[in-house]
């Protein structure tokens, strides 16, 4: 009988031996040795055991957090409930080229932490559908007949009027925003345009709104409050709380002397439109100019502010460059093409005694169009042939000069200045065409890789357009991508590429950039940037609550302090800056000071001046002890009025 020795891990005298036969020599070996090698083994095990569960639980307890905070977001709902008086509103319509749209929001009452933001969400109606109505056509088309802008918006008014509750309406703040359309209008016609919406409205609507919450907004603006609402949404101006979260040092603008401070890192965009693309992005560091001349121009495209309750609170003040470049979205920059293609083509015709393009046996090769498709171009009575060659890396070479790049140092497109980006720590969503290039066809959306990108416009550039037209058929695709997208996929595939890559320089091996529809399953519209801006002041009000600074209101006019249900709370018509002069100088008599004007924050943004948003100011602040309580500035308070020129 064979017989298995077991010995050489255990010490000598450990050594017993395992037979075949029932194994009865184990039955005879010492007791105390197998005591310990279980004691051994279970400890071994009750070690592994315990640090797989303690890492298990605290990586799940760092999960659970964002789990928590993508829920709080995502699984956001749920039908507002309009009987709570502690819910408030605020309402932006977005007055764009094509259209108006109106944008009702909503916000519990603020914690009294005045490092905390509002926390303004869509409101959603009965149906959980998000309050949100759009008209035709857009504003600039009452350039010559601005007497009837009022009724042209009313039903958007009317729209909003039925959501928000009757009661709220007095103390819901209305901003009327006017985008492209309406810049390129005389100033003469804007100004026609919104004296008929200020001077109407407040007769028939009983929302809050003064002469600064109509205005025409420029590009900048309009790039800083998308990029305010892609980092609110994505909770870039909440505190730190994980040791895993990304994290930047900053150079509080103002106080580049004073030692940098450690908070979340932002996220920049990138969105190109049909017609523009737009790029903004915090700029953390202090930047340096290579010329007086671009330190000019940067001044135009870097925009500093705080979204801050407290202007003299540096936490959430920040550096933002924004630059728009007007013909550079997808489909301006295919007309681009196709008008120096079609003058170019002529011209060497004309030279070289040819024909190319002139007809359809002829047609000139375009590679930026799939293999083999066939299309036109037609300017001034004449037709230019074209066929597709499906050359992407061609493609590619041909439109390199649009992007019009210099020689200088820290510039981008047309020769833009664009400051130092910290790539290896940095985070880009893109939005519009980035998403659409990516997804709609090539099924590539989310996490964008340059290297499997290009494999995927190659192969999709050089598939004949026969093979395309079936798989379109056949619903391969997006749904909502048509044969106008298949057409030009190769092209702006490859304007993209340039445009991410060329144009504004990032690295073939950039892995941060991710190109959505949607943040959290939510379409973010650059409104929720702009009443989070322009209600930064409202959280004073509950801190003063929490501090127990009480201001019993006494006296309301048309731009004064009007009265709520709950008499404690200030609601202040302008904004809430009123609220922090009550607390910055107290007085046990009768007495007239002048209101102290706080710092620009925001270059040409709206509230540089005054955080009321706009062009007015404060002339006079009055206010009074009420008698009978307190000495030396300690009892409550009255506001007796606002004065404003």
């Amino acid at each position: 009988m064979g017989r298995i020795g077991i010995s050489c891990l255990f010490p000598a005298s450990w050594h017993f031996s395992i037979s075949p036969v029932g194994c009865p020599r184990i039955l005879n070996t010492n007791l105390r040795q197998i005591i310990v090698v279980s004691i051994l083994a279970a400890a071994v095990s009750l070690l592994y055991f315990s640090v797989v569960i303690i890492r298990n639980k605290y990586g799940r307890l760092s999960r659970d957090k964002k789990f928590q905070k993508y829920l709080a977001r995502v699984t956001d709902i749920e039908a507002t409930d309009t009987s709570n008086p502690n819910v408030n509103y605020g309402i932006v319509v977005d007055c764009g080229s094509s259209g108006s749209r109106i944008f009702v929001y909503c916000w519990p009452r603020h914690n009294g932490n005045p490092h905390d933001l509002l926390d303004i969400r869509q409101m959603r109606d009965k149906n959980r559908k998000p309050v949100v109505m759009k008209i035709k056509p857009g504003i600039s088309e009452f350039a010559t007949s601005p007497e009837k802008v009022s009724d042209y918006i009313s039903p958007l008014l009317n729209f909003a009027a039925e959501h928000v509750p009757r009661a709220k309406h007095k103390e819901t703040p209305l901003y009327i925003l006017c985008t492209a359309g309406m810049r390129i209008l005389p100033e003469s016609q804007q100004k026609a345009i919104l004296e008929d919406l200020l001077t109407d409205i407040p007769v028939h609507f009983d929302f809050l709104f003064s002469d600064s919450h109509a205005e025409v907004i420029s590009g900048k603006q309009e790039g800083v409050y998308a990029w305010i609402g892609i980092n609110f949404v994505l909770g870039r101006f909440e505190h730190i709380e994980d040791d895993d979260e990304a994290v930047v040092e900053v150079n509080i603008p103002g106080s580049e002397s004073s030692e940098a401070i450690l908070r979340k890192r932002t996220a920049g965009i990138l969105d190109m439109g049909g017609v523009s693309t737009q790029i903004a992005y915090e700029v953390p560091k202090t930047v340096s100019f290579a010329s007086s001349q671009q330190e000019e121009v940067a001044k135009n495209l870097l925009a500093e502010f705080n979204l801050g309750c407290d202007v003299h609170q540096t936490e959430h003040v920040y550096r933002v460059y924004v630059a728009t470049f007007l013909g550079f979205g997808g489909n301006a920059a295919r007309q681009r093409y196709e008008d120096r293609l079609f003058a170019s083509t002529v011209q060497k015709n004309r030279l070289l005694g040819k024909q190319t393009g002139l007809t359809p046996d002829a047609p000139y090769l375009d590679p930026c169009l799939p293999l083999d498709i066939k299309d036109e171009i037609q300017q001034n009575g004449q037709t230019l042939y074209l066929r597709g060659t499906g050359d992407f890396d061609l493609c590619r070479e041909t439109i390199q000069p649009f992007m019009n790049k210099t020689n200088e140092t820290q510039t981008s497109l047309n020769g833009v200045y664009q400051p130092p980006i910290h790539f290896q720590n940095s985070e880009f969503y893109g939005f519009s065409e980035f998403y659409y290039c990516t997804e709609d066809v090539l099924r590539m959306g989310g996490d964008y890789n340059a290297a499997a990108f290009t494999r995927a416009a190659k192969d999709y550039c050089a598939t004949k357009w026969s093979i395309l037209r079936e798989r379109f058929d056949r619903g391969l695709y997006a749904s909502h991508a048509d044969l106008h997208r298949l057409k030009y996929q190769c092209f702006k595939s490859a304007w993209m590429f340039e445009v991410f890559h060329r144009g504004f320089s990032f690295p073939v091996n950039y892995r941060s950039l991710k190109t959505a529809l949607q943040v959290y399953d939510k379409e973010v519209q650059w409104t929720l940037g702009a009443i989070l801006y322009r209600t930064r002041f409202l959280p004073l009000r509950w801190v003063l609550r929490i501090n127990k600074v009480k201001v019993p209101l006494m006296a309301h006019g048309p731009w004064c302090v009007r009265a709520c249900a709950d008499p404690e709370m200030l609601i202040v018509c302008k904004e809430e800056f009123a609220a922090l002069s009550l607390a910055w100088k107290r007085s046990a008599k009768t007495e007239e000071r002048p209101l102290p004007q706080p710092r620009g924050q925001m270059g040409d943004l709206p509230g540089a001046e005054h955080p009321s948003g706009g062009n007015t100011t404060p002339r006079k602040f009055f206010y009074r002890q009420k008698a009978g309580r307190g000495q030396g500035g300690e009892g409550p308070w009255a506001l007796l009025c606002f004065n404003y020129t």
